[in-house]
């Protein structure tokens, strides 16, 4: 009985032990089968393909988003990333009720930045503010298959919606146009952005039209004005306006759901009751100056020198963006104080900066 129960202990053993380095080598020969130890890691972390099924916002959470900040990229004196006065900003946005931000976009220079660049600020603004702000990734681009690369990406690090370009500067025919825009929208919530004064080529209703049964279409950023604005909204189609200066008259007349909007960078509190507190002739009056300063130059140039005069960037510019001359400096320390300077970001009192204040950085 006492060598059966230490024959018994010993099988016993032997079951929820590993064998010692020479009994494994043994058990390798007699048994053909062998289960490798599995990875820590889920199929969703795994990298992404763009027919899988991700767990992200709905497309009608971002149909419903009305006051959208184009966000601006501040840099540090070498030209890389200044991410702490980037989140002071993204804060400010938040505080004020901005309810989205499109992250490397036109205002945010994606123009300027590198593939690896931007793919991780869109990571950095998920993982610091994706709980309270949703984080539009711009993963355009005029070729079709670096935009669903970046879409991907963009995805993956958890954006929750992407914003695409129609092809630039090659163009291509409007079917092309329907198929670039094909291959992208399966893989999450879009909104397809019109602004053919810099891609030299409009969207055309027929080309939205014929997109528009994807269940991931979110909508349109529209440039061209507000007859076309309402061409769509007449037809049920999610709509922003892309000029801060028609966007009360887009949100209130002719059923834009809102703005993807310049000027929040700056004012983000009256942007916000421009787009929320009904009807407002007085104070899009009042905002009027700031669009048109806002935009006497190509954007970014205005926003870039505005922020650097508020002290909430510092005044580097990544070329070939040069800062406002004086006389447009000046002007904007007026608007400011019209305004009044407690609507604006930042805490500082509105500086008039010299021109050796700015850097110019060509390399970065």
């Amino acid at each position: 009985m006492h060598s059966e129960s230490l024959i018994s202990s010993s099988s016993a053993a032997a079951a929820n032990f590993p064998p010692s380095r020479g009994r494994r080598r043994h058990l390798s020969y007699r048994s053909a089968r062998w289960t490798p130890p599995q990875a820590a890691l889920h199929s969703i972390h795994l990298p992404m393909r763009s027919n899988e099924v991700k767990n992200r916002t709905s497309t009608d959470v971002i149909k419903s988003l009305r006051l959208i900040t184009a966000i601006k990229t501040p840099y540090l004196p070498d030209g890389r990333f200044d991410l702490e006065a980037y989140d002071s900003l993204v804060n400010m946005q938040i505080e004020n009720g901005v309810e989205a931000v499109v992250v490397g976009g036109t205002t945010g220079e994606g123009q300027l930045m590198s593939w690896d660049e931007h793919i991780m600020l869109i990571g950095h603004t998920v993982n610091c503010f994706g709980g309270s702000i949703k984080v539009i990734g711009n993963t355009g681009s005029n070729s079709t298959g670096e935009a669903i690369h970046a879409t991907e990406q963009g995805f993956a690090v958890g954006m929750h919606a992407a914003l695409h370009i129609n092809p630039y500067y090659g163009k291509t025919s409007l079917e092309g146009l329907i198929s670039h825009f094909n291959s992208v929208l399966p893989m999450g919530p879009t909104i397809i952005y019109n602004v053919p004064s810099r891609t030299g080529q409009d969207i055309p209703p027929h080309v939205i039209l014929s997109v528009a049964g994807s269940p991931h279409l979110a909508g349109i950023k529209e440039c061209v004005g507000n007859d076309r604005i309402e061409e769509y909204t007449s037809r049920d189609i999610v709509v922003w306006s892309g000029n801060d200066d028609q966007c009360h008259d887009s949100r209130w007349d002719v059923g834009a759901t809102g703005v993807i909007s310049v000027t929040s960078n700056l004012v983000p509190g009256l942007m916000r009751y421009l787009m929320f507190g009904g009807k407002n002739p007085a104070l899009n009056t009042k905002l009027m100056s700031l669009f048109e300063w806002l935009f006497c130059e190509p954007n970014p140039i205005c926003l870039n020198t505005a922020l650097a005069q508020l002290g909430v960037a510092r005044p580097v510019f990544r070329l070939p963006y040069v800062p406002l001359p004086v006389a447009k400096r000046l002007e904007f320390v007026k608007i400011v104080k019209e305004i009044g300077r407690e609507h604006f970001v930042g805490h500082r009192d509105v500086q008039v900066l010299d021109d050796n204040d700015f850097i110019l950085v060509s390399r970065f």
